[in-house]
């Protein structure tokens, strides 16, 4: 199984407003940069994008470590996901769960994949961190920076 490197990050001018989401896709010397916009939605929407898009690219199952500086994103992976699915994607206060659509399409491609996760701090030393929100802000000010 290949082993990949994604880091990923979404951006929003306004929250919500123009919104835009990126990811760096590594496998041994290779790399892949992409992006998106979305003309209006929310940060949160954006790092779900972000994620679910990379793991789209992927044309077979592989063991992906994603990296991102959404906590949101993290810990709905690896401690609310499976509450949700069990609770009928409600929350514990018996709503529905914001962002559903995305976060069962995020379920549906982790399935294809085995992920581990990792946090880095937004805005700070991660070179690759930097480079993700530079793509992700520029997609959300509609420009293309890939």
């Amino acid at each position: 199984m290949k082993k990949l490197k994604v880091i990923t990050d979404g951006s929003c001018l306004g929250n919500p407003g123009p919104g835009g989401w990126a990811a760096i896709l590594r496998y041994g010397p290779h790399e892949r940069a992409m992006s998106g916009h979305e003309p209006n939605t929310t940060n949160n929407r954006m790092e779900l994008t972000a994620a679910i898009r990379a793991l789209q690219a992927l044309k077979e199952p592989c063991e992906v470590e994603l990296v991102t500086d959404s906590e949101y994103l993290k810990k709905g992976v690896e401690q609310w996901m499976a509450k949700w699915k069990r609770n009928g994607w409600m929350t514990a206060a018996k709503k529905p769960v914001l962002n559903q659509d995305l976060w069962q399409e995020l379920d549906r491609e982790l399935m294809r994949h085995q992920t581990s996760w990792r946090w880095t701090k937004g805005h700070a030393n991660d070179e690759d961190n930097n480079r993700c929100d530079e793509l992700a802000r520029a997609a959300a000010a509609g420009r293309r920076r890939d």
